[in-house]
């Protein structure tokens, strides 16, 4: 289908999608206005990405990949370069000391962790394992109790692969990509979401094993009492700036 006939009706505004020259896992496909200078563009992308407006450079591709124009001037509005739905809008981060540069946004394993050893852990006294324990001693009973491997099946009825949702607290939206059990966080059902924003804390792997697939740090996995399922559009930052 050609790029132009993926217009909405009625509407003049274009979706683009986004790649970045760092981060070779981030796509996502944004909604501009025409009228939007491409400075007010940037500003938009920087909240997506993490590249700087001072930094960032872009090019626009059009649905055969080929480069259609560089968007050089911030002043001109985003019209005047005609992109259409469809076109491929690339992010060129020129800060070589930026966020997005050695690879550690998209791979978790390049990031230097805390650790702490078993002795030293065992000394504290402010740990969760000191206070779990401290739990069970005062309630003997509750330890026993077990959750359910069926623990909120039922909520999962409704609740679909590809389904938009708004996820508690915080109303993040975002997408669903996995329903069914997760043994390696507990028992019962989990439901996997993408975020629209990088709100998540993994790609969609969790302690070792692959839910899903998602850009780094978009990814999440919820119990599904905390999701609503229905039209859940992704949002607009600037749709409250504009008459």
């Amino acid at each position: 289908m050609a790029a132009s006939r993926l217009q909405m009706e009625g509407d003049d505004s274009v979706l683009l999608h986004i790649t970045h020259s760092n981060l070779k896992s981030f796509g996502a496909d944004v909604r501009f206005s025409p009228q939007m200078s491409v400075e007010a563009v940037k500003e938009k992308l920087w909240k997506k990405c993490g590249t700087s407006v001072t930094t960032m450079a872009l090019e626009l591709y059009d649905d055969s990949g080929s480069k259609v124009a560089v968007l050089s001037d911030d002043t001109r509005p985003l019209g005047f370069f005609s992109p259409f739905d469809g076109f491929r809008l690339h992010i060129i981060d020129l800060d070589p000391s930026s966020v997005t540069t050695g690879g550690w946004l998209e791979d978790t394993s390049l990031v230097e962790k805390y650790t702490i050893s078993e002795e030293d852990y065992a000394k504290r006294t402010d740990s969760f394992r000191k206070f779990k324990e401290k739990r069970v001693s005062q309630n003997p009973a509750a330890s026993e109790a077990k959750t359910k491997e069926n623990f909120m099946e039922d909520l999962c009825a409704n609740i679909k692969v590809g389904d938009r949702c708004e996820v508690e607290p915080g109303e993040k939206r975002g997408m669903v990509k996995y329903v069914g059990r997760a043994e390696s966080l507990g028992p019962g059902y989990w439901v996997g979401i993408q975020y629209d924003e990088p709100l998540g804390k993994h790609d969609g792997m969790v302690k070792g094993t692959r839910f899903f697939e998602c850009p780094q740090l978009h990814g999440g996995m919820v119990r599904p009492d905390k999701i609503k399922v229905g039209y859940y559009p992704e949002r607009d930052p600037f749709e409250e700036d504009e008459i």
